[in-house]
């Protein structure tokens, strides 16, 4: 491949080129690409017989106008078991993504990261405070929902997002554990679930929050198909949300935003279901695996993921720039170099699960790129690194110097209304945190923060813990990667203002006196929307079982969509 190849990733600043530039840019025909570690998608399904499917149907497809998106919608929801009320389906998730920034997000929005670009990106983009929560490298990159809620108290952060599992590291979250999170930030004007690599998971049986969503007033969990379905190319995905949520979506999308890919395969699933099962068992198995394979290079380091992709840590002296290109011009193995995303640095990789003829020839390029004949120095580290490349530390620092608007005076904690300062407790989240102090009146946190007229005293950079460096394994072996366990919390979740005694036995504190404009206060019924009970079964809505029970032919549901097979 020519030199232009990889010139590619450095004229993208927030995410890999596509494999169409790259096969064009390599002169290769149609499907003579690399190797694919980089896009997270599911190898196994389609069949090839459903592609046969479509291949046979391609004039048909391209040819005429997909039925509306309600009628794509419905179908999905037959499957799933979900009431159509509560979903609204878009051309991919970054689309969903925008419109609850338009229409959800008022004034910020707390993230932990490393996670996926569009979630910091797009806010900032529309100008809403993003308060960044570190993830720690020390502690594999896990998120502790305790200290997460903490920090959106001490910011005053109106909207939450959970990713999980989470891209790029795969972390993932337990149920019960985030069902308190939600309930806890039940006065948050939204809390969003993104459950886009959730199908790949397999710490529970049934991992989904999708029913506690439609049951709760300001959540909304938003799910990809085509990495599930490994159909990047056509764009969908949908969100399930209390009805009042999903239909302020909805309402606003174009009638015919899903194309006519996208219904023809939603169709095909009903016949699919097993296949689909299937397939998901299969990547999971691949990633113990892969995992074990990897773990056996000496100095690399594999984190715990229950998604469909491995997030590693190259040995002290490889830079990831160069990993990747060495992998794609000398071995033709496609890999995912982070060092342009917010949290992470150019040390780390995120590798997709294949199957494992794949991981051998990924295995060996990678063996030839760092160790070269033997196993001895990794590759050198460049001296003058990528436009993008950044170490954890600086990313810290610039969070907290900026929180997240990207303009320097904006330390964490400092021109914040109702905020003090206070220096940093060593509790992990790599940043300085504020004292926790009574949360504002709602109408002083509406507004962008005011940005002082002479910029403060730098502050000093905080130092990065030292990273223990792991002692090379013998060879491989498949040890499962099971996601951290949850923690003893020292103290609960850090809550709204104590509840009455008589509204106690309401699944939500319920407030007192008139109902505010704006968001649906905990406890009331979203404004034209419906009641838990009513979402449960009356009034028009279809059933919605909770377990996971199998849909038809074999297709679970979407609480527990891949636990059968």
């Amino acid at each position: 491949m020519s030199g232009n190849v990889t010139s590619l990733f450095r004229s993208t600043a927030a995410h890999s080129p596509s494999m169409a530039a790259l096969t064009r840019e390599s002169g290769e025909a149609a499907g003579g690409g690399p190797v694919d570690f980089c896009i997270p998608c599911n190898p196994y399904f389609p069949t090839p017989a459903m592609f046969d499917e479509m291949a046979g149907r391609l004039r048909d497809i391209i040819t005429y106008y997909p039925s509306s998106a309600d009628t794509i919608t419905a179908e999905l929801c037959s499957l799933l078991q979900l009431p159509p009320q509560c979903v609204a389906m878009g051309n991919g998730s970054t689309e969903l993504i925008t419109w609850i920034d338009h229409l959800l997000v008022r004034e910020s929005l707390a993230v932990p990261v490393p996670t996926f670009g569009r979630w910091t990106d797009q806010p900032m983009e529309t100008g809403k405070r993003v308060d960044m929560f570190p993830l720690q490298e020390s502690g594999g990159f896990a998120l502790d929902l305790a200290r997460y809620a903490e920090f959106i108290r001490a910011r005053g952060t109106r909207v939450a997002v959970v990713c999980n599992p989470n891209n790029p590291d795969g972390g993932y979250a337990p149920k019960q554990a985030l069902v308190r999170f939600m309930d806890a930030m039940a006065d948050l004007d939204l809390v969003v679930v993104d459950e886009s690599f959730l199908e790949f998971a397999d710490a529970e049986a049934e991992p989904s929050v999708v029913q506690e969503a439609m049951l709760r007033p300001n959540v909304v969990v938003l799910r990809s198909l085509g990495k599930n379905f490994g159909l990047h190319g056509i764009r969908f995905g949908y969100l399930v949300a209390n009805p009042a949520l999903a239909g302020r979506v909805r309402a606003m999308l174009p009638k015919w935003n899903l194309n006519s890919f996208a219904e023809h395969v939603v169709f095909m699933l009903r016949d699919h279901g097993p296949e689909y099962a299937r397939s998901l068992h299969q990547v999971r198995r691949d990633r113990l695996e892969m995992a074990g394979q990897l773990s056996a290079l000496p100095g690399l380091t594999v984190y715990p993921s229950q998604g469909n992709f491995l997030f590693v840590r190259l040995p002290v002296g490889a830079e990831g720039t160069v990993v990747r290109d060495r992998m794609l011009t000398e071995h033709r193995v496609l890999v995912r170099e982070c060092g342009n995303k917010i949290g992470s640095s150019s040390r780390f990789l995120r590798l997709v699960v294949r199957p494992q003829a794949d991981v051998r020839r990924l295995v060996s390029g990678l063996e030839q790129v760092l160790y070269g004949s033997g196993r001895g120095a990794a590759v050198p580290e460049p001296a003058n690194g990528t436009g993008y490349s950044s170490g954890t530390a600086a990313v810290d620092r610039l969070m907290s110097e900026t929180n997240g608007a990207g303009l320097r005076g904006i330390a964490a904690g400092a021109g914040a209304p109702g905020l003090a300062a206070a220096p940093a407790t060593g509790t992990g989240t790599g940043m300085p945190l504020p004292a926790a102090v009574p949360a504002a009146p709602a109408a002083a946190a509406i507004g962008p923060t005011p940005v002082p007229t002479a910029p403060p005293q730098a502050p000093q950079a905080p130092q990065p813990a030292p990273v223990p460096q792991p002692a090379p394994y013998p060879g491989p072996v498949p040890v499962p990667h099971p996601a951290p366990a949850p923690q003893p919390m020292a103290a609960p979740y850090p809550t709204p203002a104590p509840v009455a005694p008589a509204a106690a036995a309401a699944p939500y504190p319920v407030p007192t006196g008139p109902v505010p404009a704006g968001p649906t206060p905990p406890g009331v019924p979203a404004r034209g929307g419906l009641t838990a009970a009513q979402v449960r079964g009356t009034n028009g809505l279809e059933s919605v079982p909770a377990t996971g029970r199998p849909g038809p032919q074999g297709w679970p549901n979407a609480a527990g969509m891949s636990r059968t097979g």
